[in-house]
């Protein structure tokens, strides 16, 4: 007696095979999709969408090296952020950042490095040109102080303070010089609602983990962006 199983219509043996090896492939494939979106979950910060600290540096290294001295480096702080957390919730705050994220996003473009470094703390490395870049740092600042307007129908003022570095000013490539000199720009022109360029002078502000002496986190050592 034949125990052959006959499998139906045109579905042949060799078809059966076939069907068989792919189920694995299929396997590792989905696997492989689902790996992707874990590394892209671990490269972006999920609340606002930008990158994190790790690969928000290395892209912006990457645009230094490919277009030198075109670029500005920005530090960007939410002004009198802990207040809208203290007053109005922690998810009004949530919301602020992501405004702040999405805005970012929108004025430095797609071929930015934009980057949540911690907290009210976000930054921006971008090919900008000398002629445009006083004009766009200043569109900048008036985005950020568009007031943010919450799913409950609530308003929020929202304010930003700006510093900029740029290697064709300060003479240096190197990241962490450049947010350095960025960061003390930002502190002196902190609530004036006003971008402010670093200057050669600017380089001279002690600092510690690269970041300017006396910003709250400098006092523990750490890896500097």
């Amino acid at each position: 007696m034949n125990s052959a199983v006959r499998l139906p219509g045109r579905f042949s043996r060799h078809a059966l095979l076939i069907a068989t090896a792919a189920v694995p492939l299929t396997g590792w494939a989905a696997h492989a999709v689902t790996l992707h979106k874990r590394l892209a979950a671990t490269r972006k910060d999920p609340l606002t969408g930008l990158l994190r600290r790790d690969a928000y540096t290395a892209r912006a290294r990457r645009l230094l090296a490919r277009h030198g001295d075109k670029i500005t480096a920005l530090m960007v702080d939410a002004d009198h952020f802990k207040t809208v957390n203290d007053t109005m919730g922690h998810a009004a705050g949530d919301a602020v950042l992501a405004a702040f994220g999405a805005r970012l996003t929108a004025w430095a473009g797609p071929n930015a490095a934009v980057g949540r470094l911690g907290g009210d703390e976000f930054a921006v490395v971008l090919e900008l040109s000398v002629a445009h870049r006083e004009d766009r740092l200043q569109q900048l600042v008036r985005m950020l102080h568009t007031p943010v307007t919450l799913d409950d129908g609530r308003t929020i003022h929202v304010a930003a303070s700006v510093g900029a570095a740029a290697p064709d000013v300060l003479g240096t490539r190197d990241l962490t010089a450049l947010q350095r000199a960025a960061d003390a720009a930002l502190y002196d022109g902190k609530h004036t609602g006003q971008a402010v360029l670093a200057t050669k002078e600017t380089v001279t502000v002690p600092s510690i983990n690269g970041r300017r002496a006396g910003r709250p986190g400098t006092a523990v050592w750490g890896r500097a962006a």
